[in-house]
């Protein structure tokens, strides 16, 4: 029997059995309050437990919805939200739980080891953020709030979606693609009453690639428009959850979404996040103004909004000689992606070995982990582009690493979702180095997850860390993508296996921080949106004046009027990151400061590789990312680091 549970969902009965999975659990819960003597092996363990198993089972719904998605799966998602957002808050609000949590802390101190110290630690102030103690009139008002906010969420994100898949443009006149890389036009090639013709959509790949090297300035002009004036309903759905976080907040004793949310983080305070945001911006704008000088230089006029990708990409090959088609063959998706396992292998002694899996399609593939001869973990990756699946990069959790109430080991595992260009019978899967990146990032977070040693569940792998350092794997691992002696493993020639020549890597090391000031400046602007948005309460255009009065001070070119940037925004009004945006940069010092280290020592000899293998990747959750990085470095992180790996001066 596999010690992995299958990707399936039967969409006829899901809402049947979620149901009766959540009145099991209701149950469940009255049985174990009536315990007389609780203790964490008698109490909290079975309730840690239970929420794992219902997770394993709405995990597979939630991940088909984004990667297969249809009316069926869109009619079944939504129908689940509702209930599984119910039973949730009210497992969040239970008094009784919640005072039987703060007895067994108080009475097991001593006997507690630092994974079920941590357990109790963030259940506890789980429920204190949830409005366990509260009235009942203010509690069942906190759970209207929530499936409201749920619901609110997945439309959100259905309406992106579905804007992306209903535009295309179709180009007729050869001039308007002359110059294109080989492999996007053949992406885009299609025939149509016996013409060729080329057609491009809002999907990442297809419409990154006409906004780099199509030469028709109108047409970029209406892809960008199309692009950020999808889903203007959303402007809507943006005004009621930014209304529904500001009543749950008020409700349970904060002044803004912004306090309520930094309470589980690692900063302190919104000065402290608003200071760290605008000094990166002080520190960042000379330096992009040169790079926008740079790029006017070249382009011969002021830069709008729908330039700017295709004459940075001008300026690019003129600096570093650099052409991005040159490059693509010797990043064929599979290469990398098996490169990648080498690399890991060296690194950290693991292994990945190829399962024969049935998963939810064809493309998608599934590898076990191994940690020597141990098997640790399994791998999913989904990760071409098409039709039905929404864009952008993740990496979900499915099983978590734990032990059972009769110290039985769950083994870990994790799914990638990418957006890299489909492959097809005639033409592989030819990746940019950028995509190259992400897939190491993305591979980062899901290291965290599935090296976990620790055996509680609710403190392992990404369980329990705190959400503004979640990107620090992530960040650390994407770093190596630019190491020559890294790309060396992977970057071969897909027709040849020619190694890519040590004068393309140079280039492309020497390009890494091309324009990295304004590429900054424009993250800082999404974050301090981001958190200033949830100070207080902005309604309709004070939701645009905040963007623009913010734009003032980061965005160098002048988006136009009708750039609805927000409507599409979904990390902050679609998924994790409301008011907390803002972590990839404080990640990003933790990350920067870690590399910096393991560079110095020389990637494949370095002790502090090892050492965050045993202390990061394998602690999990179990204690605060800033003790762990202590237990890492011997020292708090230094913030110039950041900087530095930006090549900002």
């Amino acid at each position: 029997m596999s010690k992995f549970l299958e990707f399936r969902v039967d969409l006829k009965s899901f809402i049947k059995e979620l149901n009766e999975r959540v009145e099991k659990n209701n149950k469940k819960v009255e049985k174990l309050l009536k315990i007389k003597e609780k203790c964490f092996a008698n109490f909290v363990k079975p309730l840690e437990l239970m929420d794992e198993t219902l997770e394993q089972f709405f995990t597979p719904m939630s991940h088909l919805n984004s990667v297969k998605n249809t009316k069926k799966t869109q009619e079944v998602y939504a129908a689940s939200l509702p209930i599984i957002t119910e039973y949730s808050t009210k497992l969040s609000q239970n008094l009784e739980i919640y005072k039987a949590y703060k007895e067994i802390e108080k009475k097991e101190q001593k006997s507690l080891n630092q994974e079920q110290k941590r357990v109790l630690e963030l259940n506890i102030q789980g429920f204190e953020l949830s409005g366990a103690h509260l009235d009942e009139k203010t509690k069942k008002r906190l759970q209207e709030i929530n499936i409201r906010k749920s619901e609110l969420s997945n439309n959100f994100s259905q309406n992106l979606l579905d804007a992306t898949n209903e535009y295309e443009y179709i180009i007729n006149n050869e001039d308007d693609v002359k110059g294109m890389p080989k492999s996007d036009l053949l992406n885009a090639k299609i025939k149509k009453d016996g013409v060729t013709k080329y057609r491009f959509t809002l999907q990442m790949p297809s419409y990154i690639a006409y906004m780099t090297y199509g030469r028709n300035e109108k047409i970029r002009e209406e892809l960008y428009r199309a692009y950020v004036t999808r889903a203007p309903q959303n402007a809507q759905i943006i005004d009621e959850l930014l209304s529904l976080k500001y009543e749950m907040s008020r409700l349970l004793g904060f002044n803004s979404y912004a306090e309520y949310s930094l309470a589980s983080k690692m900063a302190k305070d919104n000065k402290s996040v608003i200071s760290f945001l605008e000094k990166l911006i002080k520190n960042s704008k000379k330096q992009a103004k040169k790079e926008l000088q740079e790029i006017e230089k070249i382009a011969k006029k002021s830069l709008k909004s729908f330039d700017s990708a295709y004459y940075s990409e001008l300026l690019k090959k003129e600096k570093y000689e650099i052409d991005e088609e040159l490059y693509r063959p010797y990043f064929e998706q599979m290469n990398v992606l098996e490169g990648m396992f080498g690399f890991l292998n060296k690194l950290f002694k693991i292994t990945f070995k190829k399962t024969s899996e049935e998963l939810w399609h064809k493309k998608a593939l599934s590898y076990d982990l191994y940690e020597g001869s141990k098997l640790k973990a399994r791998l999913y990756l989904d990760l071409e582009a098409r039709k039905g699946k929404q864009g952008g990069a993740w990496m979900n959790n499915f099983q978590t690493h734990c032990q059972d109430e009769k110290g039985n080991e769950q083994l870990a595992s994790a799914v990638i979702v990418c957006n890299f260009p489909p492959s097809s019978s005639k033409n592989p899967s030819l990746l940019r180095h950028d995509d190259v990146v992400t897939l190491f990032h993305e591979m980062g977070h899901a290291l965290h997850h599935m090296l976990s040693s620790v055996n509680e569940n609710g403190v392992s792998g990404v369980n329990g860390v705190e959400w503004d350092a979640v990107e620090f794997p992530s960040q650390f691992l994407e770093n190596f993508a630019y190491e020559p002696t890294v790309l060396k493993l992977f970057a071969s020639h897909y027709k040849t296996d020619e190694i890519i020549p040590d004068e393309m890597i140079e280039k492309l090391v020497q390009s890494k921080n091309f324009l990295s000031a304004l590429g900054m400046l424009r993250q800082l602007e999404f974050s301090l949106f981001d958190f200033k948005l949830h100070t207080k309460l902005y309604q309709k255009e004070e939701v645009q004046n905040l963007l623009d009065s913010i734009r003032e001070e980061t965005a160098l070119i002048k988006p136009p009027s009708y750039n609805k940037f927000q409507n599409g925004f979904s990390h902050i009004f679609a998924g994790g990151y409301a008011a907390g945006y803002y972590s990839y940069k404080w990640a990003e010092v933790l990350s920067a400061d870690a590399f910096f280290s393991v560079a110095q020592e020389g990637i494949f000899d370095s002790k502090i590789a090892k050492k965050y293998l045993d202390i990061v990747l394998k602690g999990g959750g179990a204690k605060s990312m800033g003790e762990l990085f202590k237990e890492l470095m011997g020292r708090e992180p230094n913030p110039d680091n950041l900087l530095r790996l930006n090549g900002i001066l």
